[in-house]
């Protein structure tokens, strides 16, 4: 019997079967699972192990005869004492011989490796783990963007990758040495690359009380298809929402301050707002800062709120313009549609973010806007008109 050698040679070039096994055998690589797990808050657990100083994902090799989702459950259960079916994939990665750094007596002939997902798991089954005793040291809920300081490198491109094409729902993201060959909106901004600042401020679905001084205003601008205008930040990769701090221009309408924010920095214009709540911020000295603004002399000395709305974005107009060349700092938001699901998984809004995200969908549906499926954030290049 005869087998060709490959599926476009010439008809006329066969070889044994024996010939044809030894070849294919000559090009195998390994097989390795892993599966990424993710506290509410969004941070990854990573394991610390006894046999290599950086931070690997549960998982490991795939034996002989072994499906790569049978081998991530089998993990699981070894490295935490955890039972799971383990069916949904994230991302394959083809990791070549040269990117792995071995040493030239492993003879590591390159791997494909598959990354599954395990889910996002509450306090009550993170406090089921049972390490094994040997091998896993330690587990720890690590922020996206520190994962770069506690991994080799390909490992936390192949993590960072794996988690986008989680938030995107697609399906699984393909990569190449941790690096998406079809990349997303949000791979290309690097989305999760940078420390998400904390806003675990109590969300309150009431009018600001009076005396409490409003600090910055933002928006839940929905498309017609039940999505949200986001904005990612070209120099950081960071996600929020549209609006800013107000102005005396304002006089001391929040919704004016959301309508002159959103056309300022994303071109875009809403109608039938409706008021969503507030968050009550903390004293300045226990504030964070960061992208919503709160830095500096802005930021306040005591108490203040942080108002929310939601409206429905009537049109978009071009990108407002940024300097042609210079660094992504300089440079205008990337505008996207995502759901408010993805938004929320791309900030840190901690215990109180599902009841403002509660408070949203209440108000999508006075809008009479249907509910969104998850799909793949759309990047909003022109002018669109709803």
């Amino acid at each position: 019997m005869t087998t060709p050698s490959a599926p476009d040679e010439s008809p006329g070039t066969s070889m044994t079967d024996e010939e044809y096994g030894a070849l294919r055998a000559s090009a195998a690589l390994w097989a390795g699972t892993s599966v990424l797990i993710t506290d509410v808050r969004g941070r990854v657990l990573v394991q610390r192990v006894d046999y290599r100083p950086s931070r690997l994902l549960p998982g490991g090799a795939v034996d002989k005869g072994e499906s790569p989702a049978r081998a991530a459950a089998r993990e699981l259960w070894e490295e935490l004492g955890v039972t799971a079916v383990v069916d949904r994939g994230l991302a394959v990665d083809w990791v070549s011989a040269e990117s792995f750094g071995a040493p030239g007596v492993m003879r590591f002939p390159g791997e494909i490796l598959h990354v599954y997902d395990g889910g996002v798991w509450d306090g009550e089954r993170i406090a089921a783990i049972r390490l094994p005793g040997h091998e896993v040291e330690a587990v720890e809920f690590v922020e996206p963007a520190g994962l770069p300081g506690l991994m080799i490198p390909g490992d936390a491109r192949r993590v960072l990758s794996a988690l986008r094409a989680r938030v995107e729902g697609a399906g699984p993201a393909l990569l190449e040495n941790g690096v998406p060959i079809a990349p997303g909106v949000l791979d290309r901004v690097g989305a999760l690359r940078t420390a998400r600042v904390p806003r675990h401020h109590p969300f309150e679905p009431a009018p600001v009380p009076d005396g409490l001084p409003v600090h910055r205003s933002q928006g839940w601008l929905f498309a017609p298809d039940g999505r949200v205008l986001v904005l990612l930040d070209p120099a950081t990769g960071a996600a929020r929402l549209p609006g800013g701090a107000p102005d005396p221009a304002d006089h001391g309408d929040p919704w004016a301050t959301l309508v002159r924010e959103a056309d300022g920095e994303a071109a875009a214009t809403a109608a039938r707002p409706l008021y969503l709540g507030h968050l009550l911020g903390p004293e300045g000295p226990e504030d964070p800062g960061g992208p919503e603004g709160l830095d500096g002399p802005d930021r306040p000395d005591g108490p203040y709120a942080l108002v929310r709305h939601a409206a429905a974005l009537t049109r978009l107009g071009p990108p407002p313009a940024g300097p042609a060349a210079g660094s992504p700092a300089d440079r205008a938001p990337v505008r996207a549609l995502a759901t408010p699901e993805q938004v929320l998984e791309l900030s840190d809004w901690g215990p109180h973010g599902a009841a403002q995200l509660a408070a949203v969908h209440r108000a999508r549906d006075l809008l009479g806007i249907p509910r969104a499926d998850r799909r793949p954030l759309t990047e909003l290049t022109g002018p669109v008109a709803y």
